[in-house]
């Protein structure tokens, strides 16, 4: 909402001298947010000034345009030039050129005067041109930045004005104020208006509000049987709430419709950000933006019968005031007349009963309309208006009248109409219900020990009504507060016009012994350990379609998933919740491929959602009490099961290419060391199997268990065929872990091993054994039959060919030795290396290979 400051001076104790950085710092105590400042004199300053053509002499140019060489006087005749500056004669006549041709010798006009700036930066200043020294320029309403029209220069008789020779023109055209915006929340309607932000700005001075709607109404004539005719006939109340519970109708005859708006309205609409159009309409603007209450104009003389708002029926149409013709729902709200439908109620009138250059009798609307109703169809149309806005968020349901009786008084004074005295006024309102405050709520709630005296002052302030009772207060909302209906309503608004600054601030003091939990220390070191291994975290949605978790979540196909379905998805196509993080992870891979990025290794560390046998509870326990211990645990057995994963994916290289680096292609052992890493961090023992899983290569795929077996997770290359359906770069490897399974493995505190400062020895073996065995089970072997000496063990050999029989495969293993206590013999570690050799021969059949 944008308040010109002397309008709000108007209605509020601004001090002369205020800007509207002054007003914002104001508002600010009372909870409004600053939007901006809006001056004018930003970008236009003087010297402006009035004058008057003395001679206009036309001149057609070899270009073929024809301009005219004029004289105008800026000061009046017989007096000297005050202004001085370089191009400013001392005579008081300037001579200027201009292109336009809709002003005669005598009219009074602006002339921008050299030294001044126009909008755009645009400096004026005394210049050769067409022959002639023009100094000066008579300025068009667009380069003033007062309209649009640049037609023809502004001739000020147009505007209803005569001021003196050398009166400021910035002044006299609204040019020198300033306005200040604010943002007005939902739940304050009211402050869409002068009237609603004057009552703020003295809440926040602690000054009485003089309500400019009480001197109105005073002169609301009382409804008569002779005033136009007006019917409410809703059968079809959206949530049972009526569309229109109150209708003021007034009649002016005999307006002028030639008649121009005030520059000082013109300028008031401006600084509000609404252009002025003709004056009657201008007239309604400026009362909406001043009390509230949007208005209608209807041109008399084009209206069929009376008026009956009613909902649309199927198939109407209308056409609206911006020239559309639309197509009506049985939800729209309509104003109708005999003809039918005349326009879509709070949101914008019909074209063909739309006040013209010709109307000379006018029918003001001025209604309360339901706040569902207009945001439907406002919605549904498309068509936001200043009058919906307002609407939408609740109007006072009492300002009707009196905004009718306003937008009267202006048409007879501003364009000579005739005020009709019968008035129709039709009320079908409610008063507000009251709201009970017990005497301890605002200190429970605020933490501030309001006296009772101040309470009761507050909310008088804020236009309640206010009764004592047992315990506390029945307070009746003012009827422009349509959002105050609980205690905790009320509440708040005492903080606020108390003052947010006179809550205390109190640190609460951390308990020893806080922190982070040891779960959460383990999960934080895992994260930090793969982002210093070069994998990047982020976040992926928990929703996923169906066949997601059918894919991702059993290692077979056709193996049924239990899923939680959501209530109210955001898609269809994504319409239940994880049961693993890879599907979310391959949307962010390919999202990222997509965009060029070719190399990349994500991870995620987060809940998947694993519903069980009950899924929700039965009903839903009262609010305002702690539900008891039976009703909580069976609200919590209805939780689905939402264990910790941690998945990654990774492709392309493991490096960028560079002058002295040659890049590796990710694989499989990428995925699994990633897995490897954070079992380590955890200090849990993880095994590797290979296995299958639907979704990853048949060959290229380890099962991956706690060392008591318990299932962990999958690691390896994915399938084929998916990468290639999903759009995935080629051999993409992914892994995923059940964090929770892993954490739950968890021994007690680990005890670092002495480091033994005695050399290590070191023997290789090659192992022949049949080709299915796989080399992970003969590395358990080895680890086994070595016994306590047996440091480390690792493959670097595989190898199929000449030597080797049909069906057998040579693993070669490289063992390290070390004691902790002595340097070993050659005859101790060989015993080692036999050792363990015998109980890969004895399992799987391993011979040495010669």
């Amino acid at each position: 909402m944008r308040v010109p400051v002397s309008w709000l001076r108007e209605h509020a104790p601004v001090p002369e001298g205020a800007t509207a950085e002054d007003v914002l710092a104001t508002l600010i105590r009372v909870g409004f947010e600053e939007e901006a400042v809006h001056r004018p004199a930003d970008e236009i300053s003087g010297p402006v000034v009035v004058g008057q053509v003395l001679t206009k002499e036309p001149e057609t140019h070899s270009n073929g345009k024809t301009v005219n060489w004029c004289t105008v006087r800026v000061v009046p005749e017989g007096q000297e030039q005050t202004l001085t500056g370089k191009g400013i004669d001392p005579s008081g006549v300037q001579g200027v050129i201009c292109g336009a041709h809709n002003f005669e010798v005598g009219d009074k006009v602006v002339v921008t005067l050299p030294g001044a700036v126009l909008p755009g930066n645009f400096r004026i200043s005394a210049r050769k041109t067409y022959g002639h020294t023009s100094a000066g320029m008579i300025a068009s309403v667009r380069e003033l930045g007062i309209g649009e029209d640049h037609d023809g220069i502004l001739v000020l008789s147009t505007l209803g004005l005569d001021p003196e020779l050398g009166t400021d023109a910035l002044e006299l055209l609204g040019l020198t104020d300033e306005a200040a915006e604010i943002n007005v929340t939902p739940d304050r309607g009211y402050a869409f208006s002068v009237r609603g932000v004057a009552r703020e700005y003295c809440h926040a001075v602690r000054t009485p509000f003089a309500d400019p709607a009480l001197t109105i109404g005073e002169r609301v004539p009382a409804p008569a049987p002779g005033g136009f005719p007006v019917a409410v006939d809703d059968d079809a109340p959206i949530h049972g709430n009526p569309g229109c519970t109150r209708f003021t109708a007034r009649t002016v005859t005999g307006i002028d419709p030639t008649a121009p708006t005030p520059p000082w309205l013109a300028a008031r609409l401006r600084l509000a950000g609404i252009r002025s159009i003709s004056l009657p309409v201008d007239i309604s603007n400026y009362v909406m933006l001043e009390l509230g209450q949007p208005l209608h104009f209807y041109d008399l003389a084009r209206l069929t019968g009376g008026i009956t708002v009613r909902r649309a029926r199927a198939g109407e149409e209308l056409t609206t005031l911006d020239g559309r013709r639309r197509t009506l729902d049985p939800e729209d709200l309509l104003i109708t007349d005999g003809s039918g439908p005349i326009g879509l109620a709070g949101v914008m009138g019909g074209a063909t009963t739309e006040v013209s250059g010709t109307t000379v009798d006018v029918l003001v609307e001025a209604a309360r309309f339901d706040e569902v109703s207009i945001a439907r169809t406002t919605r549904r149309h498309r068509l936001p208006s200043e009058a919906s806005k307002r609407f939408e968020r609740g109007v006072d349901p009492q300002i009707a009248p009196v905004a009718a009786q306003r937008a009267v008084e202006l048409l007879v004074e501003l364009a000579g109409g005739t005020a009709v005295e019968e008035a129709t006024d039709l009320d079908r309102t409610l008063a507000p219900s009251a709201v009970e405050l017990p005497r301890d709520y605002p200190a429970r709630r605020v933490g501030v020990d309001y006296p009772a005296g101040t309470v009761e002052d507050l909310l008088t302030e804020l236009g309640a009504s206010v009764s004592a009772v047992e315990d506390g207060w029945s307070v009746v909302p003012p009827t422009w507060r349509p959002d105050l209906t609980a205690p905790e309503d009320l509440v708040e608004e005492i903080a606020r016009l108390d003052g947010y600054d006179s809550i205390p601030s109190r640190l609460p003091v951390a308990p020893p012994g806080g922190g982070l939990t040891d779960e959460q220390r383990v999960r934080k070191q895992v994260a930090d350990a793969l982002a210093a291994a070069g994998l990047v975290e982020v976040l992926a949605y928990p929703f996923v379609a169906q066949a997601d978790n059918e894919l991702w979540g059993a290692p077979r196909a056709g193996v049924p998933v239990p899923s939680v379905k959501l209530a109210n998805p955001i898609s269809e196509a994504q319409g239940v919740l994880r049961v693993s993080l890879l599907p979310g992870l391959l949307d962010v891979l390919r999202r990222n491929t997509s965009r060029g990025f070719r190399d990349l290794a994500l991870y995620e560390l987060g809940r998947v959602f694993r519903p069980g046998e009950q899924l929700g509870s039965a009903e839903i326990p009262p609010l305002g009490a702690r539900p008891s211990d039976e009703v909580l645990a069976q609200l919590e057995a209805g939780l689905p099961a939402q264990p910790r994963h941690l998945a990654a994916v990774l492709a392309g290289r493991d490096a960028a290419e560079g002058p002295w680096t040659a890049p590796r292609a990710l694989d499989w052992q990428d995925a699994l060391d990633a897995a490897r890493l954070a079992a380590e961090v955890l200090g849990v023992e993880l095994t590797v199997r290979q296995g299958t899983h639907q979704a990853f290569h048949p060959g290229r795929t380890a099962v991956l268990a706690t060392a008591d077996g318990t299932p962990a997770g999958y690691a390896g290359e994915l399938h084929p065929k998916l990468v290639a359906a999903q759009d995935l770069p080629e051999r993409t490897v992914a892994m995923e872990l059940n964090l929770t399974t892993l954490l739950a493995a968890r021994g007690g505190v680990r005890q670092a091993r002495p480091l033994s400062g005695y050399p290590a020895a070191t023997q290789d073996v090659a192992l022949v054994v049949d080709a299915a065995v796989p080399a992970g089970d003969l590395h358990e072997a080895l680890v086994e039959g070595a016994g306590e000496l047996l440091e480390d063990v690792r493959v670097f050999d595989v190898y199929r060919g000449p030597g080797i029989e049909e069906g057998k495969k040579s693993v070669a293993f490289a063992l390290r030795f070390r004691a902790p206590d002595r340097t070993l013999t050659a005859e101790e570690a060989s015993a080692a290396r036999e050792a363990a050799v015998a109980v890969a021969a004895e399992r799987h059949g391993a011979v040495l290979r010669g």
